[in-house]
């Protein structure tokens, strides 16, 4: 089964080393768990077969765009040799291959050195073991069967394949990733899949390699996503500060929109708009789209599997005595940054949890009595290259929020097991099971600022493109303070969401007070009924999509966001432009997936096709007569209420809407 056009293959060579060694606080012992977990998972059932294209060059490319949805470095389609296999074969032909590198480093000392030193190769190890199992659960629901090939659980020696489908090479006793000046990990997928393999590489000297990767093109990042200078990238910034110059950003004491913490009344788990309808709040219809509304696909549906396996381990032992050195929160805080950048987060803040940050009860109907004082809060970017070749609400929309919930589930739960050995309580906080409402303490850790999308934090550099996961902990923290880029303006001068919205959940008015917060209230009624019932494609993200400020975030358009933030007078004209030159539209070059529908345990063509939406100009039609309705908490159903449908009384909802306090005379009120 070997390729017979193949060069001879180097084996036997070493990696480059990691930087630093693992010392005695070292967070190695936290990534056991998850590996195991993954490892677990390297095989399973294969579904029916599903109507999949049958040219295998699109496959494979459709496997490696999934690998670089899921932030692969490299990835690489081959044939397995057979003297590659060190185990059982299972008839599997073919191979995809994925790289990741070691994260970034500078000179120590820097904030988190003690945690991190020593595990870049344990962190890249699991990440290629999540992108492998994700891979290989992806083509068993297609109908193919798939073995996942991890750095810690093989029947293949990875380096050879990896040799094979030209992801690396050998120079002298070393293997290297042409494009990386870093260490590396890699896993593999075996499948009988077929699909079309990429060549090794051909053997180069020193001129051949300059010539075929120091090209002006990869130097800036042209033509792709990401540059190789460093400082176009933000690499060259310290670990703990993150990629995006946060602290740019203007910062201050209190947030931008008014909240009253003491008119606050904290809601139970039972009270948000999925578990009403798993309860048959909204009806028998609502209450089955709820088991399958945002995973619907069969790529969300392996992102799922793996989030529903780490839930057990959210919370856990704590050691008997606090670590030495971790009395300073401005430490500890910036270490904590360290750690869940070097893991995998995009941006990162602390703050003191509020008690009506958290829920009154769980969602089983226990108390919850609040344990933890301060909260580390991550935001996982949902990806811009996807989004732009989406339409916001089609078959992608569930899958983009499933992997940044698995990944955040990933982070917080090492990032919580690290905390509990150095002798702090600490727990992850996820989309499965979270014991704290995530949007407050977005806004709280000085992430961003409350939007006109209503429930949702918006960032001044991804946008309202992301999801959220929090740590929370009584390890001493220093909180950052809230910011202000000029958001309120610009949302009161811009309704583009309101106008795109596909239900018309988001308002074209002012804000209201709404449960002590002055907020742009969406309908959330109609949002839920849209996301759970949408039949052309799985939830929905459309405001996501559309927002000027879904932008590339680190070099594209930072002109415009600087001017946005810096100059007042221009926000109307940067929101009439965003429409002018296109933005939210779909960019069919970027579209890499498959429109497919996971449905009664196989992957099936969606049966009423997938939406497509373009700019909707004319959106704005129902501004007059749009009507929000408001469920505010003295109408919600009680912590308890467990397996009993409590009905929406939408016209007194409407009504309340309709009566909302304004904010001016809230502040006439409380002065």
């Amino acid at each position: 089964m070997s390729d017979p056009t193949a060069r001879p293959l180097a084996i036997g060579g070493t990696r480059p080393a990691e930087f630093g060694d693992p010392g005695p606080q070292s967070a190695a012992h936290a990534y056991g768990l998850y590996l195991d977990l993954f490892d677990a998972q390297r095989t399973d059932d294969v579904s029916p077969q599903a109507p999949v294209p049958t040219d295998p060059t699109e496959r494979a490319h459709n496997l490696k765009s999934g690998l670089y949805f899921l932030d692969a470095d490299m990835a690489g389609c081959g044939v397995v040799p057979d003297e590659a296999w060190t185990g059982e074969q299972r008839g599997h032909r073919f191979a995809i291959v994925a790289l990741v590198a070691h994260t970034r480093t500078h000179a120590s000392p820097q904030p988190g050195d003690e945690w991190i030193d020593g595990t870049r190769q344990l962190n890249a190890d699991l990440r290629a073991a999540e992108l492998a199992v994700l891979t290989a659960s992806y083509i068993r629901r297609l109908g193919f069967d798939a073995v996942a090939h991890t750095p810690t659980s093989t029947d293949l020696d990875i380096d050879r394949v990896a040799l094979q489908c030209g992801l690396i090479e050998g120079r002298g006793r070393e293997l290297r990733a042409p494009f990386l000046g870093s260490g590396f990990a890699l896993s593999v997928v075996s499948t009988d899949m077929e699909i079309t393999p990429d060549a090794p590489l051909a053997r180069r000297g020193v001129l051949q390699r300059l010539r075929s990767t120091a090209g002006l093109g990869w130097l800036l990042g042209w033509g792709g996503t990401r540059a190789r200078i460093a400082r176009l990238n933000g690499d060259h910034r310290p670990l703990h500060m993150g990629r995006y110059p946060m602290e740019r950003i203007k910062r201050v004491g209190e947030a931008t929109t008014l909240v009253l913490p003491d008119e606050i009344e904290r809601v139970p788990v039972r009270a948000g708009g999925f578990p009403r309808a798993a309860h048959g709040d909204m009806g028998p219809k609502f209450q089955e789209d709820v088991k399958v509304f945002a995973f619907k696909t069969p790529q969300a549906q392996s992102y799922v599997q793996q989030i529903g396996a780490m839930v057990p381990h959210q919370d856990g032992e704590i050691a008997d005595l606090e670590a030495p050195g971790t009395s300073d929160p401005d430490h500890n805080a910036d270490a904590l940054k360290a750690l869940a950048y070097h893991l995998g987060g995009d941006m990162v803040g602390v703050c003191r949890v509020p008690t009506h940050a958290w829920y009154s009860h769980r969602g089983d109907g226990s108390v919850i009595e609040p344990d933890h004082e301060y909260a580390v809060v991550i935001l996982l970017d949902q990806g811009y290259e996807t989004m732009e070749g989406a339409s916001g609400d089609d078959w992608v929309s569930g899958a983009q929020s499933m992997r940044a919930y698995m990944r955040g589930a990933q982070i917080a739960g090492i990032m919580a097991e690290h905390v509990r050995s150095l002798g702090f309580g600490a727990r992850s906080q996820t989309n499965r099971l979270s014991e704290v409402l995530h949007i407050p303490l977005v806004l709280e850790a000085g992430l961003g600022e409350l939007s006109r999308i209503g429930e949702l934090v918006l960032n001044p550099f991804v946008g309202p493109r992301f999801k959220s996961v929090v740590m929370t902990t009584n390890m001493p923290l220093t909180p950052d303070d809230m910011i202000d880029f000029g958001l309120q303006d610009f949302c009161e001068k811009c309704t583009k969401c309101a106008r795109e919205c596909p239900c018309g959940a988001i308002p074209f008015g002012d804000k209201i007070m709404f449960n002590g917060y002055e907020i742009w209230k969406p309908d959330v009624e109609k949002c839920t009924k849209y996301r759970l019932g949408n039949m052309k494609g799985a939830a929905c993200g459309r405001c996501m999509k559309t927002c000027p400020y879904n932008t590339e975030g680190i070099l594209a358009e930072r002109l415009a966001l600087w001017a946005a933030i810096k100059l007042p007078f221009t926000r109307r004209t940067i929101a009439r432009l965003d429409d002018r030159v296109g933005n939210g539209s779909i960019n069919a070059v970027k579209k890499w997936w498959w429109d497919l529908e996971w449905k009664a345990g196989r992957t099936v063509e969606p049966e009423k096709g997938t939406n497509a939406r373009e700019l909707d100009m004319n959106g704005g039609r129902i501004a007059d007569k749009q009507k929000i309705a408001l469920y505010p908490p003295d109408v919600l159903p009680p912590g308890d209420a467990l397996g009993v449908p409590v009905k929406l009384d939408r016209k007194a909802a409407v009504a309340r809407g309709e009566q909302a306090e304004s904010p001016a005379t809230a502040r006439v009120r409380r002065r």
